[in-house]
């Protein structure tokens, strides 16, 4: 994972001299232009076939920025082996030059599908995206789908819908405030230090929130109740006092609410986590889960204002997910029945789930006896 440029340095010269004086160092210009090159068109080749055995695709593809402010938009492929293993290759990471309309990440995907040979004439290519209308609409404009939408997205987008009030504003602009003040300041970090050794607290540090980082409103919240009475303590303090500026540590009011919220983010907290220790998540998994989660916000008899307005919030944009298409909903269902853990359908009514089995015998019937056919063409 060095630059090429190391075979240039006159220590790396000097270290290969000692350790094999006969070793001629091949040039920069000769890795950038052969040797990469070559290892590449190897792996390629590998991919290709083994894409070309696998009798269903499916793509995951998503748009990121790099340090150096550089779009880039990388596709993955997801199939399983003759020999039952379930493979993930990065098939690209192209750089995206133009403005990132659907039209445009169209373009990017059908030239993927037609570069590696993904295309199936009987079968479709699901593709998973965020959530953002231009994924979305590349996935439809490319002639792909169903397109299946990041549940691990959608849930950090139902956490945000949760929190959408004034008081939880007027909250997490306290807690941002306060876990800002410690980030900027060398000597504030010090001084809360300090007081969480003679509090006998964990020293974790604070952790601030972010927009696209998933469950990071829940970690702060967490933390930051973890650390309150290091925190009152530090900003007491007389080596801070005189530096703090518009901080306002949280009453108990605002400590109960920060709690109940904590209370009722925790099942999506849980079913994050889940998803990304997972190494080959399913889409199986995805109507149990949200039909889970649900169930888990409806209110209960001690619930306050605030966790009755969250929960409902967080309900109302979860029931709305996945059930655009009918489509994507028939084949998500089957991709459940599928699943030995979640076969049951428990979380259908009786007669779609009657149909979804009957569907599914269907289409594996005919699947079974394609097959036979060009066996015995084949003899």
């Amino acid at each position: 994972m060095r630059p090429y440029s190391v075979v240039e340095n006159k220590g790396f010269k000097n270290m290969i001299k000692v350790l094999e004086p006969r070793c001629e160092i091949p040039s920069r210009y000769h890795f950038t232009t052969k040797i990469v090159p070559e290892l590449y068109e190897e792996q390629k080749k590998i991919i290709v076939d083994e894409l070309s055995k696998a009798s269903s695709v499916a793509l995951t593809t998503d748009g990121w920025t790099s340090r150096a402010t550089e779009s880039y938009m990388t596709v993955t492929a997801h199939y399983i082996t003759a020999e039952w293993e379930i493979k993930s290759p990065v098939l690209q990471t192209r750089p995206l030059y133009e403005s990132h309309t659907g039209t445009n990440l169209a373009q990017v995907l059908t030239g993927t599908v037609a570069e590696w040979k993904v295309e199936r004439p009987k079968n479709n290519i699901p593709v998973t995206t965020d959530n953002a209308k231009n994924q979305v609409s590349a996935v439809k404009e490319a002639g792909l789908g169903p397109q299946i939408g990041c549940f691990a997205h959608v849930i950090n987008l139902a956490s945000q819908r949760g929190c959408p009030s004034h008081k939880m504003d007027r909250l997490f602009g306290r807690i941002r405030k306060v876990v800002s003040f410690f980030h900027r300041s060398t000597t504030a970090a010090h001084v809360l230090k300090t007081k969480q050794e003679m509090l006998q607290l964990p020293t974790h540090k604070l952790m601030q929130d972010v927009p696209t980082r998933w469950n990071s409103t829940y970690v702060m919240l967490e933390r930051y109740l973890e650390q309150q009475a290091a925190i009152f303590s530090a900003l007491t303090d007389k080596a801070l006092k005189i530096n703090i500026r518009d901080i306002v540590t949280l009453s108990d009011d605002d400590v109960n609410v920060a709690e109940e919220v904590l209370q009722v983010l925790k099942p999506l907290k849980m079913v994050t986590t889940l998803l990304s220790t997972e190494s080959a998540p399913s889409v199986s998994v995805v109507l149990h889960l949200k039909t889970k989660i649900i169930q888990s916000m409806s209110p209960s008899e001690g619930d306050s204002t605030i966790s009755r307005d969250v929960k409902a919030a967080i309900k109302a944009d979860l029931n709305r997910r996945y059930t655009d298409h009918p489509d994507l909903q028939n084949y998500l269902h089957r991709s459940t029945a599928l699943d030995p853990r979640f076969k049951s359908l428990s979380h259908l009514d009786p007669a779609l789930r009657q149909r979804t089995y009957n569907d599914l015998t269907t289409e594996i019937v005919g699947k079974l006896g394609t097959e036979e056919h060009e066996e015995l063409k084949t003899v």
